[in-house]
C-alpha cells in the first residue's frame, strides 16, 4: 500500500463556485477514489484563498466585517465541494492561525532567495499580479481576462529571486522529475521559465492590508505567492512536522490559467525550502459555453450549481469527467448535456441495469460469488491521468454488453427451456456489468453504488429506474 497526497487549487472566495472548480474538484476526486480503489491510502486536501486587496474592497463594499465576509464565502465552497461528493480528507484556509503561523516560519526560511527593491510598473488588480512590460505590450495595455487596463505602481517590495531556482527547475521539467501534463504545456513553461523574472511576493501594508504580515516588518504584508501555494504544505503541518510521509504530491490539479504559478513560483520556493517537487502537474482546460469562453459580459456563464440540480450529481460527474476532455478546451451545452443524460446514462447503462437484473429476477439467476477485474488499458489510461479516455473505454464495455444482450436473446433461451445456457449467459452478463461497474467507480460513485447493490444475492430490479429518461 502506498500513501498518495493529492491537492486542489484553493479558490478565490471574492465569488460564487463555478464550473472550473468543479473540474478541479471532480478530476482530483476520480484520481483520489481510483487511488483507494487500488488499494493505496490517499490524503486529499481542499481549501480556500481568502486573502488580497479585492476580498477586503468587496466585503468594504458590502458593509461587512472581512473576517465575517471570508468565513461566509468559505462556507459556501466547503458546501459546494460537498455537493459534488468529493471525498477530500483535509479542509484548509489561509485565515487558519496555523496556515498563517507557518507562511512567516516558511517565509524566514527563504530569507536568503529574498531581497527588498523598488518596483515600477504594470499591475492587474483583477488577477492580483504584477504584469511585465512586455506582457502588458502584448495586451494593448488591457487585461484580457478583465477587460481593464493595467495600473501603473511604484512601490517597494519583497522579491523571491527566481533566477536562484532557473536551472534545477528546468532539470527537473525536462527529466520528468516533475511531470507536467498534458506534455505541450511543458513546452509552454519552459519558454516562460527563460524569461521569468524576480517575483514580487509583499506588497506595502498602505497597498494591502488584508493578508499574512511579513515577519520582521511591520509596514509590508505577503503577497499570494507564498500565502496561497504555501497551503499545499502548510495543511501537512510544515514546518512545524516531518511531511516526507505524504509530500511530494502524487498530483496536484490545477486549471491551465495558473500553471505558470505552480510550474515555476511553487517549484521555486520548495527548492528554496529543501523540500521535493511535486510528482505530477495535471493541468485541465478550460470549459467553454456553446464554443466561447465563459463571460459574465457576455452572459453565457454556467452555474454549476443548476447543472447539479438538473439530473443530479451522478448525471453532472458523468458529463463533465467523459465529454469535457481531461486536459483540453472543451464545450458545454445545455443540449449536450440532456443528450448524454438520455441516451447514454439513461439509455446505456440504466437501461442495462434494468434488463439484467429483470431477467435474474425472473430466472431465479443466484449469482455466487462474482470475480470482477479492472482492464490493463483503463489502469493505464488512470495512472496517465487520462480520465475522458479511461471513461470512454468503460463505456464501451457498457454498450457492449447492451450489444451481446440483443444478439444472445436469452429471453428466447427462457422460453426454449434452455435453462443451463440461460444462467450462464445471464451470470457471465452480470459479470461483465459489474467489472465495468467496478471501472466506474471513480467517475460517478454513487450509481456504482446502487449497482452493486441491486445485483447482491436475490438480485433485485430498482423500483425506479436509476436515471429517469426526459420525455
Amino acid at each position: 500500500m502506498e500513501k498518495i497526497y493529492i491537492t486542489t487549487a484553493i479558490p478565490y472566495v471574492n465569488g460564487v463556485p463555478h464550473i472550473g472548480h468543479a473540474m478541479d474538484y471532480c478530476l482530483a476526486d476520480t484520481y483520489a477514489r481510483y487511488e483507494r480503489l487500488i488499494g493505496n491510502e490517499v490524503k486529499f486536501q481542499a481549501g480556500t484563498d481568502e486573502h488580497g486587496n479585492k476580498i477586503y474592497l468587496k466585503a468594504k463594499e458590502l458593509g461587512v466585517p472581512v473576517e465575517e465576509y471570508v468565513a461566509e464565502n468559505a462556507r459556501k465552497f466547503q458546501n459546494f465541494v460537498q455537493e459534488l461528493d468529493v471525498s477530500y480528507t483535509d479542509f484548509i484556509r489561509t485565515t487558519d492561525d496555523e496556515h498563517v503561523k507557518r507562511c512567516q516560519e516558511i517565509w524566514r526560511r527563504l530569507k536568503e532567495h529574498i531581497y527588498l527593491a523598488k518596483y515600477e510598473g504594470w499591475y492587474c488588480t483583477g488577477c492580483e499580479r504584477f504584469v511585465t512590460e512586455k506582457e502588458c505590450e502584448e495586451n494593448g495595455g488591457v487585461c484580457p481576462d478583465h477587460q481593464k487596463p493595467y495600473e501603473k505602481l511604484e512601490e517597494e517590495n519583497y522579491y523571491l529571486r527566481i533566477s536562484d531556482f532557473k536551472e534545477r527547475i528546468f532539470e527537473a521539467i525536462t527529466s520528468g522529475e516533475m511531470l507536467i501534463l498534458p506534455e505541450f504545456r511543458k513546452k509552454e513553461i519552459l519558454k516562460l521559465l527563460e524569461d521569468s523574472p524576480d517575483v514580487s511576493i509583499s506588497r506595502p501594508r498602505s497597498q494591502l492590508t488584508w493578508g499574512v504580515p511579513v515577519p520582521d516588518d511591520d509596514s509590508q504584508v505577503m503577497y499570494v505567492w507564498i500565502d496561497a501555494l504555501a497551503n499545499y504544505i502548510t495543511v501537512l503541518g510544515f514546518p512545524d512536522q516531518d511531511i516526507s510521509e505524504w509530500w511530494p504530491a502524487r498530483a496536484q490539479f490545477v486549471g491551465k490559467d495558473i500553471l505558470r504559478f505552480h510550474a515555476i513560483i511553487w517549484p521555486a520556493i520548495l527548492i528554496g525550502l529543501g523540500l521535493p517537487l511535486p510528482r505530477t502537474l495535471v493541468s485541465h482546460g478550460m470549459v467553454l459555453s456553446d464554443g466561447q469562453k465563459m463571460s459574465k459580459s457576455i452572459g453565457n456563464v454556467v452555474d454549476p450549481m443548476e447543472v447539479l440540480n438538473r439530473h443530479g450529481l451522478d448525471a453532472f460527474r458523468y458529463f463533465f469527467l467523459r465529454h469535457i476532455d481531461t486536459f483540453a478546451d472543451s464545450d458545454f451545452t445545455w443540449e449536450k448535456y440532456e443528450a448524454a443524460y438520455n441516451n447514454e446514462l439513461a439509455n446505456d447503462l440504466g437501461n442495462l441495469v434494468q434488463r439484467l437484473a429483470t431477467l435474474a429476477m425472473k430466472n431465479s439467476i443466484v449469482l455466487g460469488e462474482v470475480k470482477v477485474e479492472m482492464e490493463p488499458e483503463y489502469s493505464e489510461l488512470m495512472d496517465a491521468f487520462e480520465f475522458s479516455k479511461a471513461f470512454d473505454l468503460v463505456w464501451e464495455k457498457v454498450q457492449g454488453i447492451n450489444r451481446e444482450i440483443d444478439e444472445e436473446k436469452p429471453w428466447m433461451l427462457a422460453k426454449n427451456g434452455e435453462v443451463e445456457k440461460l444462467e450462464e449467459c445471464i451470470k457471465k452478463l452480470i459479470t461483465e456489468l459489474l467489472s465495468a461497474n467496478l471501472m466506474l467507480e471513480p467517475f460517478i460513485p454513487n450509481a456504482a453504488e446502487k449497482i452493486k447493490a441491486i445485483f447482491n444475492d436475490p438480485i433485485v430490479p430498482p423500483e425506479t429506474p436509476l436515471f429517469v429518461k426526459n420525455k
